[in-house]
């Protein structure tokens, strides 16, 4: 049989104990390394990193993308999210200037799952997909994404599973210390007058090892106090010009803004590690993050043709080139001044215990034990001022506003109003967007929103080995995991209304503040002041939207999931033609209980609402085959096979017990289905989950100090979720008499429909400088590329559906050199449009396309280690800069390049620090 002959660098760092990340053959290849006396040698920084992930690449059974820690607390990139997005196939979407979520494969987060240690994990958004930049990175060691399951990865979805690890302290091997410090800066300034343009990060790890290498411990904290500068464009739409198809489009209205926010974020870390023999190892993990985002947000509302008859008296003077009117003026313009603070609270805890035991050389077990929760509270404050309360205009208060379309940067306004004169622009709403029921139409001078998210998940997971001393099949695994998750979401709003209601009032001189700037887009300077401050002195009443608008209702609701998963795999270690065949094969089993709760709303004749109870569920069970198959088809060249039935869970709003009821009495007597008293939408608690099949082929050539690797996938979707009209059992609601004779009726609701596929090829590669020329040692390039396409119809006949999160072309690039103790490197990641989500009204995410980005970063450093001086050793700076080239955040709807909604300006990020290892 013959096996890949690991090199001494890979010997070198099993020796040193330092893939933590691996699985139980660190072990066996650290004792082979021992007992072959070969010298350690300690590799650090990205090649000592890249050398780590392409062992656990090179010995992984299914198809897996790794990063590694270049050391304790340091990995390459400033967040999680940014460094998942350099890996093939892989792609972040940014969220006010930061990697916040992750799409695998062209899938977006609905269709992928994280773990945290092998375990799945609670999530602070509305939905499945985790939001990376809760989990430090300095107190992640590293990440496997797997992209093709095997049968005991039971939180596998269609696009992949990624798995966050922390540190294993026995496995690490050594003491050590490290602290991490760096003060950032970014380069806009501060946009608003009372926001920070200064900021620092900085981490402490400790791991260690006692009683005789038994007992390890790991503990980190890291803290983020992180500023961030945003100038922004934000348009409402673009209707036709006078409403009509024939003429050309035009701005509907806008509503830029300058926002400056600070992210705070503390979290910590701690794992205990207890092996007294060769048998027993346990292993208890914590995690814990605190997240605080600050927004201050100061803008106007300017609308367009869409305020025509009620803002303005409509768009003249246009000018139109290619359909769309570049240039014009809003007549009798009346625009309204904002000053907004955004928070969002959010708290993460993870607990872990593993235990393992080892009957004898053929038998071994395990049980694992997690729990995990998230809480985030979110509190979106909007208030108002402008030249006059409601509609119409006092003299000098609205005027002939010119514009000026700058392609995808928006437009340019040519004012002629002081919008900073306190005597001019005072408290109180300029529109009438009351909603005339609780609260008058002209008394709407701010708002809130309050959503809340609470997740929790339970799980316990036991397995039994045995291992097959002869034949083909090395060790066969079965167990069960079980695992509970309840979710819920609380949405509410709330009208401001001004205390001294109907009378307009200036701003009170101990909340002015000095100007903010709306240069950018020509408006000058624009009224600000602390609109935190004016709340909470007690300046407006409160009115809850939810007595008459149903989506408030609607979009609170209950998910529960109680899923069971059986799983068998048999492990393959053979040979063929004499060379090594590996792999798996197994299957599992999960059946789903789901349940959801939540209101039925009906609109009564006053404008107000009535909430009844609504539930729903469904039970239900899949089977998910899997194989993978890796064959050396020559010395350090991998062929790999893998195809697999796998599952995504439908998204928790989706399976939303919620619905917006209507009731015709009228019809109380008809038995016709298709003339039923009942109606409405809303969600789906019997939705099932997307399913497909999945085939891969890859190829990989392990090099001395690099590698390349290609690879295709196939993704068959038997269904995919669209809205759909289906038959609804209204049974559980009351309704006054007389009683209908029907109680079904027609709904319209996210459905199971027809699928299709998605399909790809991936390439990468790590070259270093040596493979060409000694005078090239210490330069290296890491490459990756993928090409992914979609087409999944609702039916035969229609177009296909833009899949969320899916960028045809993806692309990443990094140049470094590490030599002599100086590093240096530039990255960029590349991505084509894809369909995202950015929040839109009432804080709720909105499907947007999003433009093709190509994002930058660079760092250089130097590690005195090297240096000679024994004083210095250990120490490291390091200078980088984040979105070097300033890359802009581009949205456009309905898929016309020229309805540009978002054109956000982040700012290049400055840090500079160091790091202190003993």
């Amino acid at each position: 049989m013959s096996h890949f002959k690991p090199s001494m660098l890979t010997l070198a760092l099993a020796a040193a104990g330092c893939c933590s990340m691996a699985h139980a053959n660190e072990a066996d290849a650290t004792a082979g390394a021992q007992d072959e006396k070969v010298e350690v040698i300690t590799v650090k920084g990205i090649r000592g990193s890249m050398a780590r992930s392409q062992q656990l690449k090179m010995e992984n059974s299914s198809i897996v993308e790794a990063i590694s820690a270049e050391e304790i607390g340091k990995l390459p990139d400033v967040s999680i999210a940014e460094s998942l997005a350099r890996l093939p196939g892989l792609a972040a979407q940014r969220l006010d200037g930061r990697a916040n979520v992750v799409s695998i494969r062209g899938l977006a987060p609905d269709f992928t799952t994280a773990t945290l240690n092998g375990r799945e994990q609670v999530t602070i958004g509305d939905n499945r997909g985790v939001e990376f930049d809760q989990y430090p990175s300095e107190l992640i060691n590293g990440v496997v994404v797997y992209k093709t399951p095997d049968a005991t990865v039971t939180a596998q979805a269609l696009g992949g599973t990624i798995d966050l690890q922390t540190i294993r302290p026995l496995a690490f091997g050594e003491q050590a210390f490290t602290v991490n410090l760096r003060g950032e800066q970014n380069d806009l300034g501060k946009l608003n007058p009372d926001g920070k343009d200064t900021g620092y990060r900085g981490s402490i790890s400790y791991v260690d090892q006692f009683a005789d290498d038994t007992v390890g411990i790991a503990i980190g904290y890291a803290k983020l106090y992180s500023p961030n500068q945003e100038e922004r464009w934000n348009a409402w739409g673009y209707p036709n010009l006078d409403y009509n198809e024939d003429n050309p489009l035009v701005l509907g209205g806008a509503k830029p803004y300058v926002r400056s926010s600070l992210l705070e974020r503390d979290g910590v870390m701690g794992v205990i590690e207890f092996q007294p023999n060769d048998q027993f190892r346990s292993m208890l993990d914590v995690y814990y993050a605190k997240f605080n985002d600050t927004q201050i947000l100061r803008g106007t509302e300017i609308p367009g043709q869409w305020g025509a008859g009620w803002a303005n008296d409509g768009i003249g003077n246009a000018v139109t080139e290619n359909g769309l009117v570049t240039s014009g003026t809003i007549l009798n313009s009346k625009v309204l001044v904002r000053n907004d603070v955004n928070r969002r609270e959010a708290d993460t805890f993870s607990i872990g215990w593993n235990n393992s035991y080892e009957f004898n050389a053929n038998w071994n077990a395990e049980i694992d034990l997690a729990y995990s929760k998230a809480d985030r509270k979110d509190w979106g404050l909007e208030t108002y001022a402008g030249t006059s309360r409601g509609a119409g205009c006092t003299p000098g208060g609205c005027e002939d506003l010119p514009f000026q379309m700058n392609g995808e940067r928006g437009a340019t306004f040519m004012p002629g109003i002081n919008y900073a004169d306190p005597s001019l622009v005072q408290l109180g709403g300029p529109f009438n967007w009351g909603n005339n029921v609780t609260v008058p139409g002209d008394a709407q001078d701010g708002f809130i929103n309050t959503p809340e998210i609470k997740d929790e998940l339970k799980a316990v997971r036991a397995s039994v080995q045995r291992i097959i001393d002869n034949g083909p099949i090395a060790s066969v695994k079965v167990g069960v995991n079980y695992t509970e998750r309840d979710k819920s979401k609380e949405d509410r709003g709330f009208f401001l209304t001004l205390k001294d209601y109907p009378a307009q009032t200036p701003v009170p001189s101990q909340f002015l503040l000095n100007p903010t700037s709306l240069g950018f887009i020509g408006m000058g300077n624009i009224l600000s002041y602390d609109a935190l401050g004016l709340y909470n002195s007690g300046f407006y009443t409160e009115t809850s939207e939810g007595l008459t608008v149903a989506s408030r209702a609607t979009n609170s609701w209950g998910v529960k999931e109680k899923a069971t998963t059986a799983f068998a795999m048999a492990n393959i270690d053979t040979s063929l033609a004499e060379r090594m065949l590996t792999g798996n094969f197994g299957l599992q089993m999960v059946r789903t209980e789901q349940s959801s709760t939540g209101f039925a709303v009906t609109q009564n004749d006053d404008g107000t609402v009535s909430l009844q109870p609504s539930t729903g569920g469904d039970t239900f069970t899949e089977w998910l085959p899997s194989l993978n198959l890796s064959y050396e088809v020559a010395d350090s060249q991998m062929l790999r096979f893998a195809t697999a039935r796998t599952m995504s869970r439908p998204r928790m709003d989706q399976m939303n017990a919620g619905l917006n009821l209507s009731y015709d009495p009228s019809l109380a007597g008809s038995v016709d289905i298709e003339n039923s008293p009942w109606s409405g939408d809303g969600g789906n608690p019997k939705l099932r989950p997307l399913m497909a099949w999945q085939f891969d082929l890859g190829y990989e050539y392990y090099l001395d100090g690099g590698y390349v690797a290609a690879g295709v996938f196939h993704k068959k979707l038997d269904s995919y979720i669209f809205s759909d009209g289906v038959l609804y059992d209204f049974s559980q609601f009351q309704v006054p008499d007389p009683q209908p004779e029907l109680r079904e009726g027609i709904v319209n609701v996210p459905a199971n429909g027809k699928g299709g596929y998605v399909q790809g090829i991936e390439l990468s590669g790590h070259f270093t400088g040596e493979m060409l020329t000694d005078s090239l040692q210490g330069f290296g390039v890491i490459l990756s590329g993928s090409y992914t396409k979609s087409e999944v119809k609702e039916t035969n006949d229609s177009e296909p559906t833009k899949l969320p999160g899916l960028s045809e072309k993806v692309a990443n690039a990094t140049l470094y050199y590490e030599n002599y103790g100086f590093q240096g490197r530039v990255s960029a990641r590349y991505r084509s449009d894809f369909l995202g989500e950015v929040t839109g009204l009432s804080l709720a995410r909105t499907p947007v396309f999003v433009k093709a980005e190509t994002v930058v970063d660079a760092q250089v450093g130097y590690d005195f280690s090297e240096s000679g001086i024994d004083a210095l050793y250990g120490l490291s700076v390091l200078f980088q800069v984040n979105n070097l080239t300033n890359e802009p955040f581009v949205t456009y709807q309905n898929e016309d390049a020229r309805q540009i909604r978002d054109y956000q300006v982040y700012g290049r990020n400055y840090m500079l620090g160091f790091s202190y290892s003993l």
